[in-house]
């Protein structure tokens, strides 16, 4: 029977469908491995745990085994969306569906598109730190141009979980610790990834996560419980997913994690109360991976079945993995325990969605357009300027920009070290789309790259112990550390080709003349591993390797540049206090070496400011800017709120980053007009470069029917300014911006003084008080 897909046609197909269809509809699948060779994860690993296989074995074994797409439950109509894998198999999926069910409804096909498809931007912790909506945009249009094209209809981003405990892996994904900003990033990932039309070749469905309050889990460490107030929830979190909805996402992903003892995947007041029936999304509900079947680990599901009724009736429209919604769905709904009503409510839902994605009508996927799309000059652009906002300068002491042709030494093994550029989330990359930094300086420079072992094993050269020697006067040492390179870089033989080709066009001559290093460079951090899902931390200083490799450094008299790629906020105060300048460049993409290049050799002005935290000390975690302030605020006397063993401060506060101008701030005013506050600030460039300045404004209540924090983001603007050059910036402060919930959960604000703080960062601002009247 020929469609017509509206929602009248939506309806007839609905008609005709068995409930084993209608619970397909709702069961997404990803390839299994292991399902290949006859034996559930669960049961592998465990015999992994108690002996019976290596993990090694596990690793050949799942080599050489044969994906498994469950192709005869398709055939059955038992499955309406995939995990994707290529655009090869998306196709070969979607013929079946479409030409070998019975009611030929196609695919959808999902992937963590979260900071680029192929041509890899920065970690969104990084991007954020660009405070730039356009830049927001203009990657995920970028990151939808080659997914789409690949065959990828949903992106399982943005993820606007704010995120106040740097220990948390996760903390890479989102755009930091603030709700405003979170929520302005998700809004503009959401129209850049949407496009305005979902059927669109170059578009594909945004699904917001995780819903809600997944970033303010206990302790920081993943898959934990959210234990908070109401006021705290609305306040602090609810408004970044209002936002990102608002922009009209096509879907929502609820979060693993309980809120205050209900599992989110069960959670009927979140799900239905607050996400339908207050935020109006009208959208699709995707579980994350396995979660639904979780709700038995959790304690609220006596099994798999009764967490598959719990999901669904709770406002659950699709099992992502777990398959409890294939297995129980039509027994729940036969023996009542399940409404055939809610169950046609997710369908259709499900439905109108692969509707607007235009699935009816062109099911499948160009692969000549999908290899054309990626890895273009336009989206290598993109990511290049991603780069180039994302990084923050944190401390200069006259180092940098260094000049042009400046030799240095390089270490560290991040420099050498490619893939590491990509951070966490970037598995549709390739390990040869990307250029390491060692590679990059070395077309830029004279440089002589040092593995940390180098370092470490032996004594460095003669000139960088005081010495300014000839290269040739420390051939043997030169040897040695050479030699030692090479031991712990096997791999690497054209990384290293690169960079002594850079090193010969620099100096002619080649090793027979004077190489004076003028600057150390160490790159110095985390590997992609150690931030992003699973990947919590209880210590989140720098390494002793690294800060062994750091020491040794400051031991050559030469002025130390600490670059540092990661993915979170990190406890640096020895490197605060000793390196002669630091470059935060988190996981900048693949741009990433260019991008540094174009920074430390002064092409470009960074501008890019913090919009996390970074703590003095692991132990200070959760340690965020928008705190309260206690009855015995921090001081000199003993009984005040801090630590006997470190400082209250941060080592660098939310909004930081430093610029090779400078910026001054002038003539502040601030008057309400209606229920705003109107302020207004001069700011002017008063050094001699040009460059960007991002203005923040904060807003705080002295005095309130509830406590406060000591500061609150209100809004912000990124400007550009010559040499010189001023401008009058004017905020509009809402009422929503200074609203709170009382004690009786009553929305509103006070009449009274409200202090209004605008500067270069949350710790420097200007202050201006508004007598505040509320007009109601």
């Amino acid at each position: 029977m020929e469609m017509k897909m509206t929602e009248e046609g939506i309806g007839q197909l609905l008609a005709q469908m068995t409930l084993e269809e209608k619970a397909g509809q709702l069961n997404q699948k990803g390839p299994s491995m292991v399902g290949a060779f006859g034996m559930s994860m669960d049961e592998i690993m465990q015999m992994v745990e108690d002996g019976r296989m290596t993990m090694q074995d596990l690793m050949d074994k799942m080599a050489g085994a044969k994906a498994d797409y469950y192709e005869d439950d398709l055939r059955a109509g038992k499955i309406g969306s995939y995990a994707w894998a290529s655009v090869e198999m998306c196709n070969y999926l979607q013929k079946i569906a479409v030409e070998e069910t019975r009611l030929h409804i196609p695919l959808f096909f999902g992937y963590d598109v979260v900071h680029g498809f192929r041509t890899i931007t920065p970690i969104p912790l990084g991007e954020s730190c660009a405070w730039d909506a356009a830049l927001w945009e203009e990657t995920a249009r970028m990151s939808a141009r080659e997914a789409a094209a690949n065959g990828v209809k949903m992106t399982f981003a943005p993820m606007v979980d704010v995120a106040k405990d740097a220990r948390w892996g996760r903390i890479a994904e989102s755009a930091g610790e603030d709700a405003l900003l979170n929520g302005d990033y998700g809004a503009a990932r959401v129209r850049g990834f949407q496009n305005h039309d979902l059927s669109r070749p170059d578009s594909m469905a945004a699904c917001v996560k995780h819903f809600a309050a997944y970033g303010a889990v206990e302790s920081g460490r993943d898959y934990s419980r959210v234990d908070m107030s109401e006021q705290k929830f609305r306040e602090e979190y609810l408004p970044s997913y209002a936002k990102a909805i608002g922009a009209g996402a096509a879907s929502v992903m609820p979060a693993f994690n309980d809120i205050s003892g209900i599992p989110c995947s069960v959670n009927r007041k979140l799900l239905r109360d607050i996400l339908r029936d207050e935020l109006h999304f009208d959208g699709v509900t995707v579980s994350d991976s396995n979660a639904i079947a979780e709700c038995v680990n959790h304690g609220i599901a006596e099994d798999r079945a009764d967490a598959a009724a719990q999901a669904l009736s709770a406002g659950m429209d699709i099992d992502m993995n777990a398959g409890c919604f294939a297995d129980h769905l039509v027994s729940l709904v036969e023996s009542g325990r399940v409404s055939e009503k809610a169950l046609d409510e997710a369908v259709r839902r499900v439905l109108r969605l692969k509707m607007k994605m235009g699935l009816f009508e062109n099911p499948y996927f160009d692969e000549k357009a999908a290899a054309a799309s990626i890895l273009t000059t336009e989206n290598l652009a993109v990511a290049r300027k991603a780069a180039e906002e994302s990084m923050v300068l944190l401390k200069n002491e006259g180092v940098l920009p260094l000049k042009e042709g400046t030799p240095v030494i390089l270490a560290g093994d991040l420099a050498d070290m490619a893939g590491q550029l990509a951070g966490t989330w970037s598995y549709g990359s390739k390990a040869e789309d990307f250029t390491s930094i060692r590679t990059v300086l070395g077309k830029e420079t004279a440089v002589k790259y040092l593995s940390t072992d180098a370092v470490l094993a032996q004594p460095l050269p003669g000139f960088l112990t005081g010495g300014r020697h000839d290269r040739s006067d420390d051939a043997e040492t030169w040897s040695n550390a050479d030699d030692a390179e090479v031991r712990n870089n096997p791999d690497d033989a054209e990384a290293r080709s690169n960079a002594d080709d850079g090193e010969a066009q620099n100096n002619p001559d080649g090793a027979s003349i004077s190489f004076k290093p003028e600057a150390v460079i160490a790159v110095i951090g985390e590997t992609k591993a150690e931030s992003g899902e699973a990947s919590s931390k209880s210590d989140i200083s720098l390494s002793a390797r690294d800060m062994a490799l750091f020491r040794k450094l400051k031991e050559t008299g030469l002025p130390v540049i600490a670059v540092l790629m990661n993915g979170r906020p990190m406890a640096i105060p020895e490197l605060a206090k000793s390196a002669d300048a630091i470059v935060e460049i988190w996981a900048p993409g693949i741009e990433g070496g260019e991008a540094l290049a174009e920074l430390l050799f002064g092409r470009i002005n960074p501008s890019g400011k913090l919009t996390t935290t970074f703590p003095y000390a692991s132990g200070q975690c959760p340690l965020y800017y928008d705190h309260i302030s206690t009855g015995r605020p921090a001081g000199r006397f003993k009984f005040t709120s801090k630590y006997l063993d470190a400082p209250n401060e941060p080592v660098y506060p939310f909004g930081f980053g430093l610029s090779y101008t400078n910026y001054t701030y002038s003539e502040l005013s601030a008057v309400q007009k209606g229920s705003n506050i109107e302020a207004d600030i001069t700011v002017t460039n008063s050094g001699q470069r040009d460059g960007d300045e991002i203005v923040q404004c904060y807003v705080h209540d002295p005095a309130a029917r509830r406590v406060r924090p000591v500061k609150r983001l209100a809004g912000y603007r990124r400007i550009h300014l010559k040499a010189g050059e001023s401008e009058r910036v004017h905020f509009t402060i809402t009422r929503d911006a200074i609203s709170y919930y009382d004690a009786e959960m009553h929305y509103g604000t006070d009449s009274g003084e409200i202090e209004v703080l605008i500067g270069g960062s949350s710790e420097d601002t200007m202050k201006a008080a508004v007598d505040y009247r509320r007009a109601d």
